[in-house]
């Protein structure tokens, strides 16, 4: 393998339009963060780059649905994410955002770089577009049946059922996820990247370049989507949320997010380094790593790498160790059924104990194939390996020191085997010795090959190979008459100690920094970067050096807590099995003559704004046709004033002016109000004149 003189490792962008979940953690960053403590163990020159993803049209439904401006929606999720990450450790060395300046002008710089080599295609073609919500419809924003199997929920661009990859216009009988509706067909112009011009490279270069060193499947969706046939993909859309296509006819148009998303690694190192970022992206010399889930292969593989290429001096992917898809008690998590262990409740819930859900996380890493997070799992995990197994161990080593040496490392120095039981002492500690080493070989070979769950298994097996040679040399025994080899035995056994406190350091850095304290680490030098760079042990701690109190590291976790975390699931799930609510029932029957007393026409409203000290209303200056007048609605927790400026609406014209919160209110806006208590207004279909009867 190349060795390079430093590496550049990102952690996939998280959306901006909820919180992180474990399916986050054990996809992306708990993997990344393992590999990137590693290699600044070893003394490796290396950056950790990551940051929110807040473009695209998820976001701005998103800020809709709230009630908020797109930058009001994004600011909450990014500091959401950026504190659940710092709380549970997560090592980035920045981590940024798509909607900052220096992206901006990083993502513009790109898109100016390329159409200026006169790559890109402009196109004027019919799109998708949503007339109830007055979008253009993104390609995973449109479902119908796919042609190829059937399948009647295939998205815009993939159906995930049998894998086709597909275009909008295939699919049968579209209808939009944002309103259900049927969207219509209406032109609009657009910049292309052709893809399809890169496929030759691209075959030589994932193909031929990246069958051996690729993990299976990676290298299989590449190349699957690679012999389907790559086509000119789409790299602006119309909306007014994201980074503006750079160029002075392109009004209204802004940069497709996964256009702009992969260059916010760029665009956060240059935030990072501003002064020496081109190291980590143009020497060829740096080797650049994309931890990313199995949902993200094609963006990361083809798309960006292709990108990066007409850009013309940017260091391509080394590798892109990618990650299946964790479930969660037998069911896929699902943020809309709330169907999730949330990482800032996790962090409440246990706090103090995130080391506990990095262990379980990496034990059941999805590095091949999905796999499966159980809070029964996790307690077994825990109190079977973490309690029973490592913690056990460092405790047994440090109280035995304590209570025959007062804490003091014993002198080190070889057993003479000058008796039976002193030549199997030695014999034990040989193999002790040989079958450690074997462990670290594999710890750091499969920490190379990015294979976490193995590595980390290799850990633990310190821990299990120091249990075992306690075991079988009883020095508590041994005490009343052969204290040399007692010392002999503690003086190894905190040798291991000390080395699976450097191990530690990549997997559960609670722990390492737990065990050099009860080790009183800070007062000895000991280069333990060694371990790292000869692979094996390393005499860890010095004889006779006074040690640090003993501390349990790891305490079991008791039925209780599990009940209440499977309960809240069992909550949820029940929850969203409910039958919808009812349709409210007819209200008393009216005659014609009733109706008919009911002035209700179209308005226009002019202008719009939230009343102060109250949540629910919105004022409003609506035109009527034959006056401009000011109306109350309790609609402001679901549309903003900004989304109702400009909009038609229907009102009850004639109904008595009412007094609200010293405004008197000349009308009522007309709603219909779902099952779930979401308001809708009710508008002409067409455009009509202010003052237009309703009959």
């Amino acid at each position: 393998m190349k060795r390079f003189k430093r590496t550049t490792v990102t952690a996939a962008l998280p959306y901006a339009n909820g919180p992180l979940h474990i399916g986050h953690i054990a996809g992306a960053y708990l993997p990344a963060d393992t590999y990137v403590r590693y290699l600044r163990l070893r003394g490796d020159d290396v950056i950790f780059i990551c940051g929110s993803d807040e473009h695209g049209v998820a976001i701005t439904l998103g800020a809709k649905k709230e009630g908020v401006s797109p930058r009001q929606f994004v600011d909450k999720y990014h500091g959401l994410m950026r504190q659940a990450f710092e709380d549970f450790g997560i090592s980035f060395d920045i981590y940024s955002r798509t909607s900052s300046e220096v992206h901006y002008e990083t993502a513009q710089e790109f898109f100016r770089k390329i159409y200026d080599q006169q790559i890109f295609l402009e196109e004027t073609s019919d799109q998708y577009y949503d007339e109830q919500e007055q979008i253009f419809l993104a390609d995973r924003y449109i479902i119908g049946t796919c042609p190829n199997c059937g399948h009647t929920n295939a998205y815009g661009d993939q159906c995930e059922k049998c894998g086709t990859s597909l275009s909008p216009r295939q699919l049968i009988n579209p209808r939009s996820t944002v309103s259900g509706k049927t969207p219509v067909l209406k032109p609009t112009r657009h910049w292309y990247f052709p893809l399809d011009k890169y496929e030759a490279w691209l075959r030589e270069w994932v193909i031929d370049g990246h069958k051996d060193d690729w993990k299976v499947n990676v290298y299989g969706q590449c190349k699957s989507w690679i012999d389907q046939g790559l086509q000119p993909r789409s790299i602006t859309r119309d909306l007014d949320w994201g980074v503006p296509v750079p160029l002075a006819d392109a009004k209204g148009k802004v940069l497709y997010v996964w256009f702009d998303a992969p260059i916010g690694y760029i665009s956060a190192t240059k935030e990072l380094k501003p002064e020496g970022w081109e190291k980590y992206w143009k020497d060829p010399e740096t080797r650049l790593i994309h931890f990313i889930g199995k949902d993200n292969i094609v963006f990361h593989c083809i798309i960006f790498p292709a990108i990066l290429k007409a850009a013309g001096d940017y260091i391509l992917p080394d590798n892109v160790p990618a990650n299946e898809f964790l479930n969660l008690e037998g069911d896929k998590i699902s943020t809309s059924r709330n169907h999730a262990v949330w990482l800032h409740e996790y962090l409440t819930d246990f706090s103090g104990r995130r080391d506990e859900l990095r262990y379980v996380l990496t034990s059941i890493s999805p590095e091949t194939k999905d796999s499966d997070f159980t809070w029964k799992d996790y307690q077994q995990k825990v109190n079977s390996e973490l309690v029973a197994i490592l913690g056990n161990f460092v405790n047994r080593v440090m109280v035995l020191t304590w209570k025959y040496f007062d804490g003091k490392v014993p002198s080190e120095h070889e057993l003479p085997g000058t008796t039976d039981r002193r030549k199997k002492i030695l014999e034990q500690y040989n193999k002790a010795h040989d079958e450690l080493n074997v462990s670290v070989k594999e710890m750091i070979s499969a920490l190379n090959g990015f294979r976490f769950r193995e590595a980390q298994f290799q850990l633990m097996n310190l821990a299990r190979i120091g249990n075992k040679f306690l075991a079988d040399t009883e020095p508590w025994k041994l005490a009343k008459e052969d204290m040399e080899a007692v010392g002999c035995i503690l003086n190894y056994a905190l040798t291991i100690v000390g080395n699976i406190a450097i191990a530690c350091d990549p997997f559960l850095p609670d722990a390492a920094a737990s065990l050099r304290k009860q080790l009183n680490s800070s007062s000895f030098d000991v280069n333990w970067k060694q371990f790292w760079i000869k692979e094996q042990l390393i005499n860890a701690v010095p004889q006779h050096h006074q040690l640090g109190q003993p501390e349990l590291m790891y305490k079991n976790v008791e039925d209780e807590e599990i009940d209440r975390q499977v309960q809240k699931l069992r909550k949820t799930k029940m929850e969203n099995e409910k039958p919808a609510s009812a349709v409210k029932p007819l209200k008393p029957e009216i005659t014609i003559d009733d109706f008919g007393k009911l002035d209700i026409r179209v308005g226009k409203v002019l202008a719009a704004e939230k009343m102060e000290k109250s949540n629910k209303l919105l004022k409003l200056t609506v035109d009527t046709g034959v006056d401009q007048r000011t109306v109350l609605s309790g609609i402001a927790q679901h549309y903003s004033p900004e989304e109702m400026v400009g909009k038609q609406v229907t009102l009850i014209a004639n109904l008595a002016p009412r007094k609200m919160m010293g405004i008197e209110s000349q009308g009522m806006i007309l709603m219909a109000e779902d099952v779930d208590g979401k308001l809708r207004l009710i508008q002409p279909i067409e455009v009509v004149n202010p003052g237009s009867l309703v009959n």
